[in-house]
């Protein structure tokens, strides 16, 4: 009978609280929506199986959760991460565990602690980014510059948000992590949160991707209310072509220009246009293909998965967590208005006219928010294509968080 009690008590069932049964619910509603109503499946399904294993209660002895990392025990119950003298001293300019003797014991840490370790030291973004640039076409960006001044304008969202994060309290470092959500760039969103704050990184995670997942619902209602339907029905000019010389050149000359700018920037914009260059220069193509395909798809089941897992009730479902998900809603909805309404702003000195449903397409959720300008033009006139001219910003708008991420890390890391 004392077997059979000891194992009750290691069961889920008796270490469950309503905090974990409310995030495994959540869970079931990302897996829902990306089953069910196809939002983002590729980011809603790791992600949500990832709060289910996340927040399913383990005994306090077994390393099994994405908390529970490796390091040195000195006696028991205390651990740490740092290098030892033989007194047992941490000594922050090296050292070895060898050297304190037999008192020093080495906890390997579970292994969700290792795949976590990707996204709390920033390593899946740039690997995502590496990804995106081989995938993406800077062609109608480089065929209507003006069109990245929306995806400039679309940034907006991130600095307002940062100045309403630090009128509730957040501190500046925080406050930048918790603006980035309003470039509705996930994977810039995790890297500038650990560097900047580590302790909120699962809560901005799981907001800049739910947002990302719901551009199809949180756009539309936005673009309608600020445009006329005689706006939504402008057609635009053809894209012009853009030479192979030039789609060569753009990588290599914008970030060096992009960098100098913001030195921050240099791992997201470095690996976002070493992918581009390795897609255009078209000597590469093995590179490209791989980058593109096999390692974007692996990184992103492991990022989603272990951001996921880092959900558990006790850490997550905080006051913190709770305003940043408001303010990340609020964030996304002003980078939206921001490009919309700085493209009506535009017409007014332009002869050819922009249909301002682009302009909300200069947020960083590549391509789906450019699908959604597509959708809703076409809602209006079925022969009204948008795609194309959406993209310009879209690129643009990527460029542009990367950028602004690098500004805030470099201001604010300090």
């Amino acid at each position: 009978m004392d077997i059979l009690q000891q194992f009750l008590d290691t069961t889920g069932f008796a270490n469950m609280t309503w905090g974990n049964a409310g995030m495994i619910l959540i869970g079931l509603v990302f897996i829902s929506l990306a089953i069910i109503k196809d939002y983002e499946p590729l980011l809603l399904v790791p992600i949500g199986f990832g709060i289910l294993i996340g927040n399913i209660p383990t005994t306090a002895d077994m390393a099994l959760g994405v908390y529970d990392v490796g390091g040195i025990v000195v006696e028991e119950g205390q651990l740490l991460t740092e290098r030892l003298d033989e007194g047992g001293n941490a000594i922050p300019d090296g050292g070895s565990a060898e050297t304190v003797g037999e008192r020093v014991k080495y906890n390997p840490g579970s292994v969700l602690s290792y795949i976590y370790f990707g996204v709390s030291q920033g390593i899946f973004p740039p690997l995502i980014f590496l990804g995106i640039g081989a995938m993406t076409d800077f062609s109608t960006m480089l065929s209507n510059p003006k069109l990245v001044l929306l995806g400039a304008a679309a940034q907006m969202g991130i600095f307002l948000t940062l100045i309403g994060a630090l009128y509730l309290g957040f501190r500046p470092d925080q406050a930048g992590a918790i603006g980035i959500i309003g470039g509705a760039d996930g994977p810039t969103a995790i890297f500038l949160a650990s560097k900047l704050a580590p302790n909120l990184l699962g809560a901005i995670a799981i907001a800049a991707y739910s947002y990302m997942a719901l551009v199809p619902v949180i756009q539309p209602p936005i673009m309608k209310l600020l445009t006329t339907r005689e706006e939504r029905l402008i057609h635009m000019k053809p894209p012009r072509h853009v030479s192979r010389r030039e789609k060569i050149i753009f990588p290599i000359a914008a970030f060096l220009i992009c960098t100098m700018i913001a030195p921050g920037s240099i791992v997201l914009i470095g690996m976002l246009f070493l992918g581009n260059l390795l897609k255009e220069s078209t000597v590469t193509e093995r590179l490209a293909n791989s980058a593109r395909t096999a390692m974007i798809d692996i990184v992103t089941i492991l990022l989603g998965f272990s951001v996921g897992a880092s959900t558990d009730a006790s850490r997550f479902l905080t006051r913190d967590s709770l305003m940043i998900f408001g303010l990340g809603a609020l964030s996304f909805a002003i980078a939206t208005a921001s490009g919309v309404l700085f493209a009506k702003f535009m017409n007014l000195f332009l002869t050819h006219k922009i249909n301002p449903l682009v302009g909300a397409a200069g947020v960083s959720a590549v391509p789906d928010s450019a699908r959604v300008v597509q959708m809703v033009g076409q809602k209006e006139d079925p022969h009204n294509f948008l795609l194309m001219h959406a993209m310009a910003p879209n690129v643009a708008g990527v460029i542009g968080s990367a950028v602004a991420a690098g500004v805030l890390w470099s201001v604010l890391g300090n």
